[in-house]
């Protein structure tokens, strides 16, 4: 018999899983800002998937599977569906079981987290938060250790999808103050009952959290002389009002798992709120202007009153707007020549938003002057050898900064000394453990096999060799970095290790540690002069080099 209706449910909520679940988690994956191998076993997996789908709704809705085959039939690997007609998804059989992939484990791992989440948005809706708001604290109550295993090894999609800082697992309800109580089901009852349904709903109502939770186990309780079922009673979750917290979490429960969300108000949580309200303006203006994510754009905006909340909120969190947008963002006024693409102007706390896109990705700050990094000069005499040399004291500005260890050790590696016992002198003072570094920026040090250098008197503090900067255009640094502002010699030591185009694109992936990342490197901070594998490393002295971030082929 043909029945839809066995199948084409399980098919509905399946895409739906597919959606909501799998490709909105998994979308920093799938756009390549895990990283390029990341990024292709996440959309192997999602083509696969897709793939499978597509026959098996093949024959309830032939015009849609075929449209998205087609699109699809260009990626498929030929080998894999040998003397097969591959010109339609209606050629093709349905897909097999394959039971060895089955994770039942994994499966009720993420069931369990799907749980913790719709609780938690049920709970965000009941005391009207926007998921945009973040909130201090998560707590997931369960009874099974097993299980809060399981939710601890998902925590970082609870946290981002609640947009919570921290999830807390516990199976002990009466640390958080949280008792049962319960209401009867007036209609089932009433029906039932008859004359002795107040008694029994008043008996109801006086019924202990012990007794409760007994129920909870066995689904039968006696009351009155009634023994009363599952569907006679709806079981809540209430704070005890001598515990001294019911203002602090609000609850929400399936049968299984209780959660509870810290729901007082944080001053620089409702600040970072207020950010993505800012964020989610300009993402909408995007879609309205029917942007894709590879398009470059410069986002110029203006918040007036100045240096109201709103204002100050923006300046505060620069940062965390230009990671989320991937865009430059800029203080009015905008350039008359600027490319304009929309504009919009909106009320926002108490305040004017004007947001204007123009075409282009631009720099953030002006170039440069000088080498962006403290470094100090170096003239090495060890075993006889003399070499001149320089080492960068941070690379980016603000990051590895280098300590009085770790400078040894480069020393040791870029003269290529055959001992580590060096000393290192400035002004004839031996550096110590306790030296600050960065107070020598610029300076000139000499490092021995331990005497006095006599040359000390003769010493000069100008830079020793060429250099270029580095400015990282419309990315932040990955790899735990933070600084958007770099360096690199152009040689080190004298007349060794001079730098090619090759080793330009290297170090300069490597010092945002954008390594996985495809780079464009350029004179300006448009693209417009791009440095090519034949420029000569000689013209680029003392000039910035504008590090752009190409978009992925997910991205594209």
């Amino acid at each position: 018999a043909y029945r839809l209706y066995t199948v084409v449910p399980r098919l509905v909520k399946f895409v739906d899983l597919l959606t909501n679940w799998y490709v909105r988690m998994n979308r920093k994956r799938l756009k390549g800002e895990s990283g390029a191998e990341d990024c292709q076993r996440a959309l192997e997996t999602l083509f696969s998937v897709l793939f499978s789908m597509c026959r098996l709704m093949a024959p309830f809705t032939p015009f849609i599977t075929e449209l998205m085959y087609q699109n699809l039939r260009h990626l498929i690997d030929l080998s894999s569906v040998p003397d097969k007609d591959t010109h339609s998804i209606h050629y093709l059989m349905l897909p097999q079981v394959r039971e060895s992939v089955i994770d039942q484990r994994i499966e009720g791992a993420v069931a369990q987290m799907q749980s913790v989440i719709e609780l938690g948005r049920v709970i965000r809706d009941r005391k009207t938060l926007p998921v945009k708001y973040p909130l201090k604290e998560v707590v997931v109550i369960h009874q099974d250790s097993e299980a809060l295993k399981d939710i601890g090894a998902l925590e970082n999609y609870i946290l981002e999808e609640l947009n919570v800082r921290k999830l807390t697992l516990s199976t002990d309800k009466s640390k958080y103050g949280i008792q049962l109580r319960a209401e009867p089901d007036h209609m089932v009852l009433g029906k039932r009952l008859k004359s002795a349904f107040k008694s029994v709903t008043a008996a109801i109502k006086a019924l202990q959290s012990t007794q409760l939770e007994e129920f909870q186990k066995t689904g039968t309780i006696v009351v009155e002389g009634h023994e009363l079922h599952e569907e006679d009673l709806r079981l809540l979750h209430t704070f005890d009002p001598n515990a001294g917290i019911s203002a602090q979490y609000e609850a929400h429960s399936d049968a299984q798992v209780l959660v509870l969300l810290d729901v007082t108000p944080d001053q620089s949580m409702l600040d970072e709120g207020v950010a993505r309200e800012v964020i989610n303006r300009i993402q909408k203006l995007r879609k309205k202007a029917h942007l894709v994510p590879s398009d470059e754009i410069t986002v110029y905006y203006s918040s007036e009153p100045k240096g109201e909340y709103l204002d100050n909120v923006i300046q505060s969190h620069i940062d965390f707007i230009l990671g989320t947008i991937k865009a430059s963002l800029k203080p009015y006024p905008v350039p008359i020549s600027a490319g304009v693409i929309i504009q919009e102007k909106a009320q926002l706390k108490h305040s004017n938003l004007d947001l204007t896109l123009v075409k282009g990705a631009s720099t953030v700050d002006a170039p440069v002057l000088g080498l962006a990094c403290a470094y100090i000069n170096l003239k090495v005499c060890v075993d006889g050898n003399k070499q001149d040399g320089v080492v960068l004291l941070e690379n980016p500005k603000g990051d590895n900064v280098l300590d009085f260890v770790k400078l040894k050790n480069v020393i040791v590696n870029i003269f290529k000394l055959q001992t580590t016992k060096i000393a290192i002198y400035h002004d004839n003072s031996e550096l110590t453990n306790g030296t600050d570094l960065m107070s020598l920026n610029g300076k000139t040090l000499y490092v021995t096999s331990g005497f006095t250098p006599a040359e000390a008197v003769m010493k000069t503090d100008t830079l020793l060799f060429q250099y270029v900067n580095l400015e990282l255009v419309n990315a932040k640094p990955q790899e735990c970095l933070k600084g958007t502002v770099g360096a690199l010699l152009l040689e080190n030591p004298t007349g060794q290790n001079g730098l090619t185009y090759a080793g330009l694109y290297h170090e300069a992936a490597k010092v945002f540690g954008l390594r996985s990342k495809k780079l464009r490197l350029c004179l300006g901070d448009t693209k417009a002069e791009e440095i090519t594998n034949d420029a000569s490393m000689k013209t680029l002295n003392m000039k910035t080099i504008y590090i752009h971030v190409l978009p992925t082929t997910a991205e594209s």
